[in-house]
């Protein structure tokens, strides 16, 4: 199940990323909602002088006065009043021009560091998740999050937010401005403002759960672009490009159905909206037009002049702006929920694997490793992967494992770093249980190799030097000591050479030396080598295992391989199969057990007439198994 999938309350998401990083931008906040609310405040003003300048200087139907401005400052002449009337609203204009403009300023401000914050605490999130989040959820989708979902709050809290207030602050202005001067046309004007509501609301519970299935289907559609992208070379190889073209637009034929249900549901919307307001405009025309040239209709009793209905005619207009806005408000505010609801769900997952509260420091005296009645299995598998594997490392021992594939050779070495957690018994250094000791401390100690070793964009140097600080002499040792020095040197800039996006650039074998010199370079007490050579040609595994001799003599090292030539010097090899250790021994001492070992060695130097049938039919199971 993709862990990013979640039944996550968004509106409740959102309010919790408000109250975890809004704190620090309060004054920010409020000043910013203070600010909108002048300037929609300072804007609805306008009308309200207009029409009295226009009933005062134009049809004489009332004197020239402002509510709450003192008489003292309104000219006396008609002349006087016209200029006044101009200059105030070119001063109201210009203050809500540096009200709206510093307001914007401000949410922007808030905005671009709250999307900073966000992401880069979503990225540590999930730098923290253990292996198994990532067993289930697709890169594409964790990237998805980190960019899209972020992105998606930043526009929120830039323009959503304060489009909402002015929304919200214009429509009670405009219709406590209506009913306070004149309340009966206001009746007529204001209307339609219930249907108005009903409507958005439908829209909003109709909308939602698209919203939200649009936000997972993005996810899933990154992951298959980055899945794509990143096997380029294998699709090529087999020439599937219409195979994964077709794939391509199965996901974003998903992701367009969804999108385009959204957004007809958001047209129509928008459709209702300006047609409500149009009828609520051209209704207060028809009734406010009436009402002036033959007096109040139906059960009105009040007087109507041609200034009140003028700005109640500018009013009505100004309704479309709030309504048509709210659409726009409400399609962010779901968009947002989604995202934050997925953001959130990153943010507070919690691993599988972390430091225990009283944690220890790890202390490495001898590199003793203990696995004592080990029993593990991936999360939802049926079986175990591992079932009470027991066994013991002596300080500065070389322990080979080998077996069949899936036999659990990597998934025991891995629970020695703390990839994944044992599901019963204990894996030990020195007496100490890992499970005990802080995770920073343990890694520091343990240095892992993979089959697939990834490799950083960057030099081969800066990659070689990946977690430490060391200069370029010690660069240059550890890569010797790899085998990887004389390959390196061949190259067009040598150690400054750009290896490319995950090492594109170098072979397998390559990549495989440059992260040897990697965990080398590291130093550490413990070191696990998961089929670390397998790229290498015999004559380069050669060269590195007589340099691994020397560098391994005071280091306890693990070394899993399928070419058993790897592990025949080893001081001890486990024999892994279907998770259990089923032999354990030298070299010679397992050839002359006659076992599963002396099977896969005949396999190794092509004395397959020799091989039991037994071992042949377990090995086709198995492969049956794969397919």
């Amino acid at each position: 199940m993709d862990q990013l999938d979640t039944d996550r309350d968004g509106r409740r998401a959102l309010l919790a990323l408000m109250g975890r990083y809004g704190d620090g931008y309060r004054v920010h906040i409020a000043a910013g909602v203070l600010l909108t609310v002048l300037t929609v405040a300072v804007g609805q003003v306008l009308p309200y002088v207009l029409g009295v300048a226009i009933d005062a200087l134009f049809t004489d139907a009332r004197p020239y006065e402002i509510a709450f401005l003192p008489g003292a400052w309104i000219p006396a002449t008609e002349t006087g009043q016209f200029w006044f009337t101009l200059g105030f609203i070119v001063v109201m204009s210009f203050g809500s021009l540096v009200f709206g403009t510093t307001a914007d300023y401000l949410w922007g401000y808030f905005a671009q560091h709250l999307q900073h914050e966000v992401r880069v605490d979503a990225y540590e999130a999930a730098q923290e998740r253990d292996l198994s989040f990532y067993d289930d959820t697709q890169t594409g989708e964790v990237m998805s999050v980190l960019n899209n979902d972020v992105n998606k709050l930043e526009n929120f809290f830039t323009q959503i937010v304060s489009m909402g207030i002015r929304v919200i602050v214009m429509t009670l202005g405009i219709a406590a401005f209506m009913l306070w001067i004149h309340a009966q046309l206001a009746v007529v004007a204001l209307v339609i403002l219930p249907v108005l509501f009903a409507a958005t609301r439908l829209f909003e519970r109709r909308v939602s759960p698209k919203y939200e299935e649009k936000r997972s289907r993005v996810g899933k559609l990154n992951g298959r672009l980055e899945n794509n992208v990143g096997g380029i070379q294998t699709i090529k190889s087999y020439g599937t490009e219409d195979e994964e073209v077709d794939r391509v637009q199965d996901s974003s034929a998903g992701y367009r159905d969804i999108a385009w249900s959204a957004f007809l549901e958001r047209v129509g919307l928008i459709g209702s909206i300006s047609g409500l307001t149009s009828v609520g405009y051209a209704l207060t025309f028809l009734v406010g037009g009436y009402w002036v040239l033959f007096g109040p209709p139906l059960f009105f009793t009040w007087e109507l002049s041609v200034g009140t209905l003028v700005t109640f005619l500018l009013y009505s207009n100004r309704f479309q702006f709030p309504m048509y806005q709210f659409a726009g408000v409400l399609d962010g505010y779901q968009k947002a929920r989604a995202a934050a609801a997925r953001v959130m769900t990153l943010l507070e997952g919690e691993a599988a694997v972390q430091d225990a509260p009283d944690a220890d420091e790890l202390t490495v005296d001898e590199g003793r490793v203990t696995y004592d009645g080990v029993t593990f299995s991936y999360e939802d598998a049926e079986d175990n992967a591992l079932s009470d594997v027991t066994f013991e490392a002596e300080p500065g021992s070389f322990v080979g494992l080998v077996g069949p594939t899936g036999a659990g050779k990597s998934t025991t070495m891995k629970l020695l770093p703390r990839l994944y957690d044992v599901d019963d018994g204990a894996v030990r250094v020195d007496g100490q249980d890992v499970r005990d000791v802080t995770l920073r401390s343990l890694r520091e100690r343990v240095g892992y190799v993979s089959q697939e070793p990834y490799l950083f964009t960057g030099t081969v140097a800066e990659n070689v030097a990946y977690g430490t600080e060391a200069d370029h002499e010690d660069v240059v040792a550890a890569a010797k000591s790899a085998g990887a020095h004389e390959f390196v040197t061949e190259l067009d800039d040598g150690y400054d050479t750009e290896v490319g996006e995950r090492g594109v650039k170098l072979s397998g074998g390559q990549r495989q030396r440059i992260a040897l010199a990697r965990a080398l370079l590291k130093d550490p007490e413990i070191l696990v080598l998961d089929e670390a050579t397998s790229h290498v040609d015999n004559e380069t595994e050669a060269v590195i295992q007589e340099r691994l001799d020397d560098l391994t003599a005071e280091r306890t090292t693990f070394a899993i391989a399928h070419r058993l030539s790897t592990v025949r010097d080893a001081d001890t090899i486990l024999v892994f199969d279907d998770g259990e250790i089923v032999e354990r021994g030298g070299h010679e001492e397992l050839l002359a057990a006659d076992g599963l070992y002396a099977n896969l060695w005949r396999v190794q130097v092509g004395d397959v007439e020799e091989l039991p049938d037994s071992f042949l039919d377990r090995a086709h199971e198995r492969m049956r198994a794969e397919t």
